[in-house]
């Protein structure tokens, strides 16, 4: 089994289910008490959200490029940033080792072809939804359609990422508006949508709507177990 390295705290709410969600991977694959080899570092969050909402990539890609580095000395053969936003600075941190990224997007763009999506909605942060970094690759190594919400809707989308979610907190009220946001995104022909935060599996399941969810913690969770589990 090859060693795992996770970058999280962005926010640890989400890094948590990640840890959950690989070790019952494992659990799955290898039965008994075996669980998975992990490296962890996990950021102050509260700097690298300023810096997001100043612009400062650079200076957030030197954090995280940093903290892989303390991952790659800590034994990991691949590393997964434990966020959709901060692979906005993805090049930088995988440029700062000589270990690989398992990239968010590709795992996604990959279930998602699996299923034979070609129309896709994508829920997350407005950096996330608005900039090419995530909705160009899927779009460019995966060939698929993604559209977004309106511009009042990525808001409170948006907002509700960092003010409730990212500090634990579940609201019904909120849900109401990401349910009702998912249905737009259907009426202009979405298939499925992406749950493009990690933080957004925890205010929407798939049980909430009948719009296939591709939960972005679970995708890239999976991949991680099935890379971790292939021989050298």
């Amino acid at each position: 089994m090859q060693t795992i390295g996770l970058l999280g705290g962005m926010s640890w709410e989400s890094t948590a289910g990640y840890y959950r969600a690989i070790n019952q991977g494992i659990k799955k694959e290898l039965g008994g008490l075996h669980s998975a080899r992990i490296v962890m570092y996990s950021v102050d969050f509260a700097p690298i959200e300023k810096l997001q909402h100043q612009g400062d990539w650079q200076k957030t890609g030197e954090i995280l490029g940093n903290a892989a580095q303390g991952i790659e000395a800590g034994g990991a053969d691949f590393f997964l940033l434990c966020t959709n936003t901060m692979h906005k600075v993805a090049d930088m941190v995988e440029a700062a080792v000589h270990i690989p990224l398992l990239h968010i997007a590709d795992a996604t763009g990959k279930a998602l072809q699996y299923e034979k999506i070609q129309t896709v909605g994508l829920l997350g942060t407005a950096f996330t939804m608005e900039e090419h970094f995530y909705k160009g690759r899927l779009e460019e190594k995966f060939g698929l359609q993604v559209i977004v919400p309106g511009k009042a809707e990525r808001q409170l989308v948006h907002n509700i990422i960092y003010q409730e979610l990212c500090l634990g907190k579940v609201s019904p009220a909120s849900r109401d508006i990401y349910l009702r946001t998912v249905d737009n995104l259907a009426q202009r022909d979405a298939e499925a949508v992406i749950l493009g935060c990690t933080e957004i599996g925890m205010l929407l399941r798939k049980e909430d709507t009948s719009l296939p969810l591709f939960d972005t913690t679970l995708i890239h969770a999976a991949s991680a177990v099935k890379k971790a589990l292939v021989a050298d």
